[in-house]
């Protein structure tokens, strides 16, 4: 079955006659393979062709390119058998996946199948960053890992501090359950459970049961039937209630609170939680069982922090969609958002781009003018310390004794500048370079040229 666009490839391998025999192999069934050469602007999946010859650091290279360009799955393709610490090294260096062409039976089918996969995921990825916005590489990997976590079967724990979105990611992921006829997604907030009473906001109770059960009531799990229970703030449930709860989830059974009849619920868990559960394990707050039983799949989503490159998106966002503003906003405004600590996380941003939003008045662009004064920065200690005249004349005055002249100068400068900004954005080069106010590419370059520990597939 042919696959929907062109897939590019990159070969690692000298085998040339074994490799041309894989490529006609593949386009036999319909692939048009398409080699991709360096600089090349190619999106989507592809396929590495290497051989246990081939030179790790010529492919983590390769990789590193393509991942500061795009997210894309890529498919190590062995002409021959490989080590186990290469196949582990690869998949540490950004390979989705590596099989041995020659130790597999049907490595057509293989290929085709993960290939139309991955597309398929691509697409639906794209159609989910339309509501949770931001294509930032760790937030691209994680919408990936919603979309594998809600095609599966499993239950599902999503982590992550309090504003990164999960509970808007549970509910992509009900959405996107691909069960026949599922019913609702219900939503149980445990920081809200009242003592006491908690028992039967989960499971419901009999007319009686206390004072005030004036009637019969469904809980959560009875209204989750075949449907999706979102237990927000797992951390939350207490400990009594764990053990109920495991019941529930194990055999799929629960009583009302004052009832003696079991009843039966079929529900699919997803959990939510800004704790470490282990430690509340280690601690004996939450159940080890419980704890295994809720984790079949745990996906963490990333701080505002790391994934500062979805802060202007975010921000444009909020003003259009929620805002309806449509005036275009001063780069000055996004680079304070940019230049802004998030402890509240995609929460904290919403809540200052709607107090921008409200203070802008008429036509024109949003202007540093409408951000509330209690938003400004602290001016003392919003810039690191610069150094003086006479500590800069110092370290020139240095650099001319050591015989450097006035160009030798100026570059070792710019590498420093380039390496420092480097650091500062923790890799990220395309918010050191808006920092630099330079190119993407020069940054990357300078990163080509640091010297890396040469390690060879063997």
């Amino acid at each position: 079955m042919a696959t929907p666009c062109p897939v590019w490839f990159v070969p690692f391998t000298r085998q040339h006659a074994r490799l041309a025999d894989i490529i006609v192999a593949l386009e036999h069934e319909g692939m048009e393979l398409v080699a991709r050469r360096p600089h090349d602007a190619f999106g989507g999946p592809g396929i590495l062709f290497l051989d246990a010859d081939s030179e790790l650091p010529k492919v983590a290279d390769a990789l590193a390119e393509l991942s500061s360009e795009t997210t894309c799955n890529v498919l190590a393709v062995s002409i021959g058998r490989l080590p186990g610490p290469s196949t582990w090294a690869l998949l540490r260096s950004g390979v989705s996946d590596v099989f041995s062409w020659f130790d597999v039976d049907h490595p057509v089918d293989i290929v085709t199948s993960r290939l139309r996969y991955w597309l398929d995921l691509d697409a639906t990825v794209a159609e989910l960053q339309t509501r949770l916005v931001g294509s930032s590489p760790r937030w691209s990997e994680a919408l990936r890992q919603v979309v594998d976590m809600a095609h599966s079967s499993c239950q599902v724990l999503i982590t992550g501090e309090s504003g990164t979105g999960k509970e808007l990611v549970a509910q992509e992921i009900h959405r996107l359950d691909t069960r026949p006829a599922k019913r609702d997604c219900v939503v149980v907030d445990c920081t809200n459970l009242i003592p006491g009473l908690s028992g039967s906001e989960l499971f419901g109770h009999e007319k009686g049961a206390f004072t005030n059960a004036i009637s019969t009531r469904d809980g959560a799990v009875a209204l989750a039937h075949d449907g999706t229970l979102f237990l927000d703030e797992l951390g939350e449930l207490p400990l009594p209630l764990q053990a109920e709860f495991l019941r529930a989830l194990q055999e799929g059974t629960y009583k009302r609170v004052g009832s003696n009849t079991w009843r039966q619920a079929r529900f699919r868990l997803v959990s939510a939680t800004n704790r470490d559960l282990l430690a509340e394990v280690q601690k004996g707050t939450f159940r080890q069982d419980l704890y295994y039983r809720v984790s079949g799949w745990t996906c963490h989503l990333p701080p505002l922090r790391e994934r500062k490159e979805d802060i202007q998106p975010l921000a444009e966002h909020f003003f259009t969609q929620q805002h309806g503003i449509k005036q275009p906003v001063d780069r000055q405004v996004y680079d304070f958002l940019l230049l802004r600590d998030y402890p509240g996380n995609v929460r904290e941003l919403q809540q200052l781009v709607t107090r921008i939003a409200s203070r802008h008045l008429g036509e024109g662009p949003i202007t540093i003018g409408d951000i509330p004064r209690a938003d400004w920065p602290d001016f003392a200690k919003l810039g690191v310390p610069t150094p003086t005249g006479d500590e800069l004349e110092a370290g020139v005055t240095t650099l001319l004794y050591q015989g450097l002249g006035l160009k030798e100068i100026k570059d070792q400068v710019t590498e420093i500048a380039k390496k420092v900004a480097i650091t500062h954005e923790h890799g990220n080069l395309k918010l050191a370079a808006m920092r630099l106010r330079c190119s993407e590419r020069i940054l990357q370059m300078h990163r080509r040229d640091e010297p890396e520990t040469q390690l060879r597939l063997a």
